[in-house]
């Protein structure tokens, strides 16, 4: 498989490996050896060659891969072990990396995902197919939110192969899983090629790295340890914007930003996963220029900016700031996907013919289209511009502060249960928070350093909050989760939970009790949205370790927040009982001017 690219750039060095000619030579003189000038009494070239293979021989395919993850910052690695990937796993566990086995392979993909959305690159080892198939939704999701997960994979060996035999976990033949990954991977190979395998690897990673989504590794078991004959050396390239269309795709931007009287920034998802944070508010600092986010890009700057607006999600967020990005004579889009939830379900309005929209697959100004132009690039040379701005900076509203029920004996709402995890956020807080109103109502909370925030808030997928956990608190063990997920969401992968306590993980997890899919309640009723009733709070002691808190009042869930905050040893639970139709304020939003429209 090929990687699959969206943009083109400019490309300088080549992408090819110092492999062998067709005539066997490397071009190269071997490391060690001296130029002659008289060939009397010389070794032959191939003897000379095989002594320095035997002295330093060459990395197997295992070896060179985790090299490569190690050289990428790749610190652990979730999956679950079988036998088709067991001699690679041998060699992780031998090996610097820290390998985090996981109650499912689901549960698994997702931990990589928010692994990777931490830490810039994350991987999953699983087994053939039973393991492979069963990572496909959570790498469907990293693909749609471009996060950059390596999927690795055993499968059978070459040899087995022969004569197509029913082997276990194989499915209609021996590409089927392969095939299956080509759809939600950008580039993909089977390392069943000693010669070819180290370049396929750095193509792949390479491509991870560079439209930040997902790639696909399979390693046949009886090919793991070949070693190449002949040295291998990585060429790195480096993408190049075409000059001419930077130059002019900036000149243009900039005529259209001096002459607004109220430009505004809407950052993306993008800005996270490139990590351009930094660039972007020195460009929004200098020119004194409002920002706001997306639901999926939340926390791209420390929401406590005094330039931030909020989260623009059409109907779904403040109408303060729908308002005020709406009336904006420039709307400047930074990485930003327009999803349908990021647009509240498109009730969101923006004119093209005043956006300025720049994302790592496409430029456009008004309705000018601008090829060959890194997102990088784009944002760098704004940040370095030298604005004219025509108007003053505008009062920016801070922060809002979510009212609290203050009468401890009332029953427990949805709105007093965001108002006081508003409260806890600090500095080491990530929040984390499931598809449902888990993630609506989020939106309101204030995060108070940037990528501090993880959902699924475009691909949506039920499961990803407790995994996320586990991944998080592996790539930056500073970082504290508060987890929001909803009792239905909760029982797909909840007991993810004992891989949190066997590995010392402390998350806060709240349980939006509400009964069932109260989301889904709200679009349309019936007993489909029904689920099982868990006592959440009993968990610790059927995992052996855990605090489990129960919460039916205010005052109890203060209290529950409190004991919480204080258990650093281990993830506290609590279960937060809440009626069937409570739902969020930003929930609320949206179905007011929904019902004006459908």
């Amino acid at each position: 498989m090929t990687s699959q690219k969206t943009s083109q750039v400019r490309i300088k060095g080549s992408d090819h490996a110092n492999g062998a000619s067709q005539n066997g030579s490397t071009g190269k003189r071997p490391a060690g050896s001296r130029s002659r000038k008289s060939t009397v009494g010389a070794e032959p070239a191939d003897r000379r060659m095989t002594r320095q293979k035997a002295a330093s021989p060459q990395p197997s395919i295992g070896e060179y891969l985790i090299q490569r993850l190690q050289d990428e910052n790749v610190r652990h690695v979730f999956g679950i072990p079988g036998d088709f990937v067991l001699r690679f796993y041998g060699m992780l566990e031998e090996s610097p990396i820290d390998v985090i086995g996981t109650t499912h392979e689901a549960a698994a993909g997702y931990a990589a995902d928010a692994y990777a959305r931490v830490n810039g690159l994350g991987a999953v080892c699983v087994t053939y197919c039973v393991g492979g198939l069963s990572i496909c939704n959570p790498i469907a999701g990293a693909f749609a939110e471009k996060s950059p997960v390596i999927v690795i994979s055993g499968s059978p060996g070459v040899a087995e192969r022969k004569r197509d035999p029913l082997l276990h976990h194989k499915v209609r033949d021996f590409s089927t899983q392969r095939d299956v990954f080509e759809k939600i991977t950008v580039a993909g190979t089977v390392l069943d090629d000693p010669e070819t395998a180290p370049r396929e690897i750095d193509r792949c990673i390479d491509a991870a790295l560079r439209y930040r989504r997902p790639v696909y590794l399979e390693i046949p078991r009886d090919c793991v340890d070949l070693r190449p004959k002949w040295p291998y050396e990585r060429q790195q390239t480096k993408l190049e914007s075409l000059p001419a269309a930077l130059a002019e795709s900036l000149d243009e931007a900039a005529r259209l930003i001096e002459a607004a009287e109220r430009p505004v920034v809407i950052a993306g998802v993008e800005i996270h996963r490139f990590g351009l944070q930094k660039q972007v508010l020195k460009f929004v600092e200098k020119n004194q220029i409002p920002i706001c986010s997306t639901l999926l890009g939340k926390s791209v700057v420390s929401e406590k900016h005094p330039l931030y607006l909020g989260v623009y999600e059409g109907a779904m967020g403040s109408r303060a700031v729908q308002e005020y990005v709406e009336s904006s004579d420039c709307v400047i889009l930074l990485g930003t996907f327009m999803t349908d939830i990021n647009l509240g379900i498109f009730t969101a309005k923006l004119d093209s013919a005043r956006c300025i929209y720049a994302t790592s697959e496409a430029l456009r100004i008004r309705h000018h289209f601008y090829h060959d132009v890194l997102l990088d690039d784009f944002v760098d040379g704004l940040k370095r511009r030298s604005l004219k701005m025509s108007a003053a900076p505008p009062e920016i509203p801070k922060c809002p502060v979510i009212p609290l029920e203050r009468k401890a004996s009332a029953p427990l709402t949805v709105r007093h249960l965001f108002g006081r995890v508003n409260e806890l956020l600090d500095d080491k807080s990530v929040v984390i928070a499931d598809t449902g109103d888990s993630l609506f109502g989020a939106v309101d909370l204030c995060i108070h350093r940037q990528t501090e925030f993880l959902s699924s808030a475009y691909y949506a997928s039920m499961g990803f909050a407790i995994p996320a956990a586990l991944g998080v608190q592996a790539a930056n063990p500073k970082l504290r989760p508060i987890v929001l997920v909803g009792d239905g969401a909760f029982q797909m992968t909840g007991m993810e939970l004992s891989t949190v306590l066997r590995r010392g993980g402390n998350p806060i997890v709240i349980v939006l009790n509400n009964h069932g899919y109260t989301t889904e309640r709200f679009l349309q009723e019936g007993p489909f949205n029904d689920i099982a009733s868990w006592n959440f709070h009993c968990l610790p002691a059927v995992l052996g370790g855990g605090l489990g808190l129960e919460a039916r009042t205010c005052g109890e869930l203060d209290s529950a927040l409190e004991t919480a905050v204080a258990n650093r040893k281990s993830f506290s639970l609590i279960n937060a009982h809440l009626r069937a139709d409570d739902v969020s304020p930003a929930l609320l939003r949206l179905a007011e001017r929904l019902s004006k429209s459908v």
